[in-house]
């Protein structure tokens, strides 16, 4: 198999300073992937010729095809063709069907048409021009020292009706492409990536086809595996021969696939098992409820949350007993029972679940900074953990909340 490395620029500085996100890349990727090109960069560059010129440059020399959007409208700042003509010599002139396009485009508007328009019309002598159906500036396909250049508009409703309607048959022609690249992620929680790493080393030193590649995030992490075949359904098979092999080795900690994340997991669990749940909150200050209920649909098994960030509060809205916090505190794990074991009970749910500790700056309690108890109150059983987390403030919170996930679930799963 013939494997074609693949470039993506995008041309702008909108781009660079944040003002529109690059979607442009993601799309073209998804797409290049699904007819086997593998793509190894992805660049944006300000509207500066020399930038410009020289990131062309050093893309000719790494790659095979390098697909470049945007710079090709009217304005003095759209630079493509000016530097891309910089680094080949190319001669640019006007194309006849696109200035007619134009040109109808003002007279039917009833608009004055003004001269830099003409521009968008300019293309390179040898190009293979490619008609914008739904704008104005039409694509090219450009040969330069054994790369494929295609240049597009940066409009993804224009730059992905080029793609498909002209891009790919073309490339599918020249490169005969006869293969496609799956991928799939699995997702893991409870398991660090160094450990992850560790327990499928074997596996990581032996990829090929698929290929293993560790990903990790806030409190999970995740393997994405990546198959090139001929067929969808070929690369899907070799996938799933991998994913046995790992499932052999770390499947105690997978929790699902894809896009899926761990409260979805934990929310259709729940659902399924028409269970309902409550949180009783001190330092996570109802995150874990907000994570909860962005969920759509959490009605169905989220009936609230107590946020009881002062002692009075714990004592007032959750009655947790004096005696308890006078003897362990309120960083205990004593207290933690008895604000799940109430919130489940005062909310009338099937579980509920607490959350008590310390994010910091400073230690309470003579308990240091990122001591965290998480209670889970189940069905018979008062579950609860002690943790120790790193990080800051914000960075602890949000580690508790995903614990507490991680909990749920395993508690929910263990009692299949």
């Amino acid at each position: 198999m013939v494997e074609y490395k693949a470039e993506i620029l995008a041309v702008g500085t909108e781009l660079l300073l944040g003002q529109i996100a690059n979607t442009n890349a993601q799309w073209l990727s998804e797409q290049l992937a699904d007819h086997g090109i593998s793509v190894y960069f992805h660049g944006v560059v300000g509207d500066n010729l020399e930038r410009v010129r020289s990131t062309f440059e050093l893309a000719s020399k790494r790659s095979d095809l390098i697909i470049v959007t945007g710079g090709l409208g009217p304005t003095d700042d759209d630079l493509t063709r000016e530097a891309f003509q910089l680094l080949t010599n190319k001669k640019l002139t006007e194309d006849q069907l696109a200035m007619e396009k134009i040109t109808n485009f003002f007279l039917k508007a009833n608009r004055q048409m003004t001269p830099n328009n003409r521009k968008q019309a300019r293309v390179f002598d040898d190009a293979i021009v490619l008609q914008n159906e739904t704008g104005m500036a039409p694509g090219m396909i450009v040969e330069y020292k054994g790369s494929i250049w295609v240049f597009l508009p940066g409009v993804p409703r224009e730059m992905k009706s080029i793609t498909a309607n002209h891009v790919f048959p073309y490339l599918k022609e020249k490169l005969e492409l006869n293969t496609v690249i799956q991928s799939r992620m699995l997702r893991f929680i409870g398991i660090g990536e160094s450990q992850l790493e560790h327990d499928l080393k074997s596996l990581i030193d032996a990829q090929h086809n698929p290929t293993i590649a560790p990903l990790a995030s806030e409190g999970e992490v995740a393997l994405r595996l990546t198959a090139r075949a001929k067929t969808k359904v070929d690369a899907n098979k070799l996938i799933e021969g991998s994913e046995v092999q790992i499932m052999d080795l770390v499947g105690d900690y997978f929790y699902g696939y894809d896009d899926v994340t761990i409260q979805e997991k934990v929310f259709h669990l729940l659902k399924n098992k028409n269970w309902t749940i409550s949180s009783a909150e001190s330092l996570t200050g109802g995150k874990f409820a907000d994570e909860f209920v962005s969920i759509s649909g959490a009605s169905a098994v989220f009936n609230g949350a107590v946020v009881s960030y002062a002692t009075e509060a714990k004592k007032n809205l959750l009655e947790v007993d004096s005696n308890t916090i006078d003897q362990y505190g309120t960083v205990s794990k004593q207290c933690a029972e008895e604000m799940a074991h109430n919130v489940k009970g005062k909310l009338n749910s099937t579980l509920g679940i607490s959350f008590t500790g310390v994010a910091g700056p400073e230690s309470v309690e003579e308990k240091s900074v990122g001591t965290v108890f998480i209670s889970v109150s189940g069905i018979d059983t008062v579950d609860t953990k002690e943790f120790h987390f790193q990080g800051n403030r914000e960075g602890i919170r949000n580690r508790t909340v995903k614990k507490g996930f991680e909990l749920l679930y395993k508690y929910i799963q263990n009692l299949k």
